[in-house]
């Protein structure tokens, strides 16, 4: 049984211990960004988002106010940032800490 326990790797993402062949595939298998809303949902393509504060958007001269809804959402690759659009606004980018899942 001693010879098992070497064979054990400590996963610090998960806090878990996993086999050491399990850790590698585990490791490929996760190389999606997770995105969450200000209240801990996790975001997906597609999503509709409502602003939960009001923005002031730079370089448009316009802002957004609380209640907003934002529709057909896309997640970019960074854990904090949704790339959307609005009207009379192009390439609005979004930071996930103020919105909320629909």
């Amino acid at each position: 049984m001693a010879a098992d326990d070497e064979d054990y790797v400590y996963d610090e993402a998960s806090g878990e211990w996993v086999p050491t062949g399990n850790g590698a595939v585990a490791a490929d298998e996760d190389d999606t960004v997770v995105v969450r809303d200000a209240v801990g949902n996790i975001l997906a393509d597609g999503d509709q988002v409502t602003l939960i504060k009001d923005l002031t958007v730079k370089g448009a001269g316009q802002t957004l106010k609380r209640g907003t809804v934002i529709k057909s959402i896309r997640l970019t690759g960074d854990a904090q940032e949704i790339d959307c659009r609005y009207e009379g606004i192009k390439g609005l980018v979004l930071r996930a800490e103020f919105v909320k899942k629909r």
